[in-house]
C-alpha cells in the first residue's frame, strides 16, 4: 500500500515538474511550485522504504503507467 502511495507521489511530481518546467511564465518560480509536491515524494518514499531503492520505484511507477495496472514481479 506504502508503494503503491509512494510511485502515485512520484508520478505527481514528475507530471508537475513537467507542466511547470515548460511554461515559460512558471519556470523561473520552479522551487515554489514544486515545493509541495517534492515533499509529498520525498515522505511517501520514506515511508515505503523506497528511498535509495530506485530500480523498484520505476518498476512501480511502469506498472502504475501500463494499461492494466498491474503490479510488478
Amino acid at each position: 500500500m506504502h508503494e503503491r502511495a509512494a510511485a502515485q507521489a512520484y508520478i505527481r511530481l514528475m507530471e508537475a515538474a513537467q507542466a511547470v518546467l515548460s511554461d515559460p511564465e512558471l519556470a523561473p518560480m520552479a522551487g515554489v511550485y514544486l515545493s509541495s509536491p517534492m515533499a509529498e515524494a520525498d515522505e511517501a518514499l520514506r515511508s515505503a522504504g523506497l528511498t535509495g531503492n530506485e530500480a523498484r520505484l520505476l518498476r512501480l511507477v511502469t506498472a502504475l503507467r501500463s494499461p492494466d495496472g498491474a503490479a510488478p514481479a
